[in-house]
């Protein structure tokens, strides 16, 4: 049976959904902008500092599930500037082995919520429950 769950470190979604959402095999993470970081309106518009803030976030949300990021199998990204995907890939491909990339769509959407530049949805495999 899934399990929905709100991030309690997050604002609760002003939208009728929930930050993740849990099954027996598979985490999957709603679209996070910086917007819905608390330490993010610094870096909104710096395509760059929000693409690291809002993977740092995932990453975290991931481990408080127990996996990582090299568990993640898909993941979806909206850029409000499309001719900013090498800004953004230089910091996303930090955050994983190189050559063990998740499989990925990235899209243009010049109207993301909160008015970031960057939001990044994810599917990642559960590790095995015990």
């Amino acid at each position: 049976m899934p399990q929905y769950i709100d991030d309690p470190t997050l604002p609760k979604p002003s939208f009728p959904g929930s930050h993740m959402v849990i099954d027996d095999h598979y985490v999957f993470i709603s679209g996070l902008t910086v917007t819905d970081l608390s330490n993010g309106e610094a870096t909104r518009g710096d395509v760059k500092e929000e693409t690291r803030l809002v993977m740092r976030e995932l990453e975290r949300m991931l481990k408080q599930e127990g996996g990582s990021l090299a568990d993640i199998v898909r993941v979806d990204i909206h850029l409000a500037d499309i001719k900013q995907i090498n800004a953004l890939d230089s910091i996303y491909a930090e955050f994983f082995e190189p050559g063990r990339y998740p499989a990925r769509t990235c899209t243009e959407s010049p109207n993301i919520c909160g008015g970031s530049t960057v939001e990044i949805t994810l599917m990642a495999k559960r590790p095995p429950q015990e």
